[in-house]
């Protein structure tokens, strides 16, 4: 990968010297891009992006396909059909990241004209808009990264361009606003492109109130972002990959961390604390465990101008760190079981595009590493575990999940076998992990590991010894981002109640000068009230806000109720409530509010599991012919399908749905399907019946029905 200093020189072999240049936290929207560089000092005071985007047009099956890569500024429009008749490529389609991997080695976030060379032009069709050639505009170029960017002007960037064409690959100037004059009436008429779709009907008319400015079912990826940064539940943190939880956020984690504690303490759970730092030796015992992290492992080198004599990692994960000092501890049967707990953070040096809460550099999240004498002890808490966390998720979070156990492939790096508990973000139509629950078995704990062993209470001869059986379950800061994507809306955050930090907003209204103060009083004292009955209440009297501004203001941070009292709202000693989750409105008297909030609170967080339990279930398709797999996948579903639970199978259904796919969205990760679990519960379909029933993949005998899908 190309740095910034050896981008700077070889644009300057060229005669071409950048305007200036940027490092800053990795940005994955326009929208947070232009403020990353605006919040710099070495950014010019003026510039617009630049956008790139990768098509691929329709060619015979076994024809290679040559993509169009098209460059344009910022805000430029065009209509994809007009620009594939001009060039004479038939249907064009926003290219999946596979392709944009296999031809530039590059993500879509770090995508930029200059990942155009000697080796990938030749490879590629290469259209750029007129205008920028016309203008002195200076442009913003991401320099082959997401966390870095270089400025050159537009005249500058078509000279580099023109430095690579050849005469069988010239490069396509093209005026994009007259083309949209070429593009055939009638079709445009009867049909919206997905490029047009998404940059119009994406926006959301009034966007300077409602604030989060597009649609959640156009452009789920922006919207995702702009939910997090408009209800103030994140900032972006000089470090790529890395966020602030702020308050807002956190609150729900600490919500979580109350609830998850009381329930392991009746367990005979504890919590202790372990370092963040693992030596070298010690994480290479497990070769086999840290070989399904060793790509993510960040390593401390250096302390001030010194090399360290042994490097030094950062925990990806804290078996190699903990069960060194189990086997220290673990003398005899009668130490077990030995059951700890940590809180804490992790670092896994994700390479993939970051998004917080669900792919991060460092995140939270507790980590449950217990030893137990036999199996079925070690068995019995890996699913009681599994269900604390299918309770999390829909008792706290109001988002249903599917219990299961992963397959071979899937399962932790290290362990015997792990259940899983899955989610699903109908939007996307893609399943996520969303908590895992390992039983180790005795890996870890014999003589070439870490030798955790005790004598055999059960042998006669009181010489036998035996190994410890161990487990590991760990839950994480995800579950924020799982609950944000299930529950929100195109105004924002919608906080199921269990988990918010403020409950009900009261709001005065039908203010004068007269009756501000009075309004103001009855305001506050009806939220002490609700907080002397258990509600989280807080009254919003802030001077120089309208009441309109408050009522968006709190439903884009999500408040599940929002009461309304004014003058004549008090002259009927009554106050309007007005709910988050689907905006009903209805009149509460004053004389029993105590009751009828809290108990309109849990209906609230009852129906919004109800309403993501059915949009979840609704979208499991049982497939038992691999015809109707991936339509069902573009449908934006999961598929449960008969299946033999081999690993070549299992590759081979992630790689042949992935190529029979179109990409769905230019931002959205790989379009292969792959096991998200095997269902505990597999009452829902027919009986697998041995020798009969044929797995729809490969056609071999099936073992269970499994959930596959597109998943994060």
């Amino acid at each position: 990968m190309a740095t910034l200093e050896s981008l700077i020189q070889s644009l300057a072999s060229l005669s071409i010297t950048p305007t200036g240049s940027v490092k800053h936290a990795a940005t994955t929207s326009p929208a947070a891009w232009r403020e990353a560089l605006e919040a710099s000092d070495s950014a010019p005071k003026a510039f617009e992006l630049t956008k790139v985007l990768v098509y691929k047009p329709k060619t015979a099956k076994t024809a290679t396909p040559v993509p169009l890569v098209v460059i344009a500024r910022e805000h430029a429009e065009f209509s994809s059909g007009a620009l594939g008749k001009k060039l004479n490529l038939k249907d064009l389609r926003l290219a999946s990241e596979d392709l944009l991997t296999e031809f530039f080695a590059l993500d879509k976030n770090s995508l930029s004209p200059l990942a155009l060379n000697e080796k990938t032009y030749p490879k590629v069709v290469v259209s750029i808009d007129s205008t920028i050639e016309e203008s002195s505009s200076t442009l913003a170029v991401r320099a082959l990264s997401s966390d870095a960017t270089l400025f050159i002007t537009g005249r500058e960037l078509v000279s580099y361009l023109k430095n690579l064409e050849t005469k069988e690959a010239p490069l396509q100037v093209i005026d994009f606003e007259a083309l949209k004059t070429e593009a055939p009436a009638a079709p445009a008429a009867a049909s919206t492109t997905h490029a047009k779709k998404t940059q119009e009907d994406a926006k959301i008319e009034g966007a300077v109130q409602i604030a989060i400015g597009v649609k959640k079912e156009v452009d789920f990826a922006t919207w995702y972002t702009n939910v997090l940064t408009k209800a103030d539940m994140i900032d972006y943190y000089s470090v790529s990959g890395c966020y602030i939880l702020k308050p807002w956020s956190y609150n729900i984690w600490e919500i979580i961390q109350e609830w998850f504690n009381a329930k392991i303490r009746e367990l005979d759970v504890q919590n202790a604390y372990f370092p963040m730092f693992v030596s070298s030796k010690v994480l290479e015992r497990e070769k086999d465990h840290i070989e399904g992290f060793s790509p993510e492992v960040a390593w401390v080198t250096r302390a001030g101008s010194s090399d360290l004599e042994e490097p030094i990692a950062i925990r990806p994960t804290s078996e190699t760190a903990m069960y060194p000092y189990y086997a220290k501890w673990i003398k005899s049967h009668r130490d077990l079981p030995l059951k700890l707990n940590q809180w804490n953070s992790v670092v896994r040096w994700e390479f993939k595009n970051p998004q917080p809460f669900l792919r991060t550099r460092e995140f939270l999240w507790q980590e449950g590493h217990t030893a137990h004498l036999t199996k079925p002890e070690a068995d019995k808490e890996v699913r009681e575990i599994l269900d604390l966390y299918r309770r999390v998720y829909e008792e706290l979070l109001a988002v249903p999940v599917i219990p299961g156990v992963k397959s071979e492939k899937e399962k932790f790096a290290g362990g015997l076998y792990t259940t899983t508990v899955e989610g699903f973000i109908p939007t996307s139509g893609r399943g996520i992990q969303a908590a895992t629950s390992h039983c180790l078995g005795q890996n870890f704990s014999r003589p070439e590991m870490f030798n955790i062993v005790v004598e055999d209470p059960n042998d006669p001869s009181g010489q036998g010894k035996t190994y410890v059986w161990q487990n590991s379950w760990g839950l994480s800061t995800r579950t924020i981002g799982v609950m944000v994507m299930t529950h929100g809306d195109n105004q924002g955050l919608v906080l199921p109640p269990r988990v918010a930090s403020v409950q009900v907003i009261v709001v005065p209204c039908g203010v004068t000068a007269k009756t501000r103060d009075m309004v103001n009083a009855k305001a506050e004292e009806l939220a002490a009230t609700l907080k002397k009955a258990g509600v989280k209440a807080k009254a919003d009297v802030r001077d120089g806000y309208t009441p309109g501004y408050k009522f968006n203001d709190w439903e884009q941070k999500g408040v599940p109720l929002r009461l309304e009292i004014g003058p004549a709202d008090l002259a009927k000693e009554q106050t309007l409530s007005v709910r988050r989750d689907n905006g009903i409105k209805a009149p509460l008297p004053l004389g029993d509010i105590a009751k009828s909030v809290p108990e309109l609170l849990e209906q609230i967080q009852n129906d919004l599991f109800t309403r993501a339990q059915e949009a979840y279930y609704s979208r499991i398709r049982p497939v038992t012919s691999w015809d109707d797999l991936v339509p069902a996948l573009d449908a934006k579903n999961v598929v449960v399908i008969p299946w033999c639970e081999e690993e070549a199978c299992e590759d081979d259904i992630k790689e042949r749905s992935g190529r029979a796919s179109e990409p769905q969205d230019e931002r959205a990760p790989s379009a292969g399907a792959k096991s998200l679990c095997i269902p505990f519960d597999q009452s829902q379909w027919p009986a697998i019946e041995p020798g009969k029933t044929k797995c729809a993949a490969c056609g071999k005998d099936a073992k269970r029905w499994t959930l596959f899908g597109r998943s994060y």
